[in-house]
């Protein structure tokens, strides 16, 4: 019987150990929004608010909507559209209409590096044309090539 309970005992042990051993998971970086009641995008700690991101570089847009005067029919108080820097075109996957509260969007920068555009797509109140900030894409850092010895 006592061996029986070792054996449980230093299995239980084992489990307890796994999760410190394994690799931590890394999701992708959390980037938060403020849309608020005055129809401006904010960003703790900025007083213009924008957005730096490494091409291909995978982001969770944590967005808290507050209404502002108006609203579309389907609810969404504010948007939040990427529009790409040549030709002002939306960039696929980035049209977000926003609710109230906090909603979280899981997406993948863009792989052309420049200065993009945030625009808000709902006619939130009179303020809504200056709904905008700006959203950079720099170059994916590619790894130096390793020197290699006696040349």
């Amino acid at each position: 019987m006592s061996a029986i309970l070792g054996a449980q005992i230093l299995a239980a042990s084992l489990l307890l150990l796994l999760p410190g051993m394994a690799k931590p998971q890394q999701g992708p970086r959390v980037i938060e929004v403020l849309a608020n009641h005055n129809s401006r995008y904010r960003m703790e700690g900025m007083s213009t608010p924008s957005i730096t991101a490494t091409a291909g570089e995978k982001v969770r847009l944590r967005i808290t909507a507050i209404r502002a005067v108006n609203q579309n029919r389907d609810g969404s108080i504010h948007g939040f559209s990427l529009l790409r820097p040549v030709d002002h075109k939306p960039v696929s996957g980035w049209e977000l209409l926003l609710k109230p509260g906090i909603q979280e969007f899981d997406l993948t920068v863009p792989q052309e590096p420049g200065e993009y555009m945030v625009v808000c797509t709902v006619i939130c109140s009179e303020n809504h044309d200056g709904m905008n900030m700006k959203f950079l894409v720099e170059p994916e850092k590619k790894p130096m090539p390793e020197s290699k010895a006696g040349n």
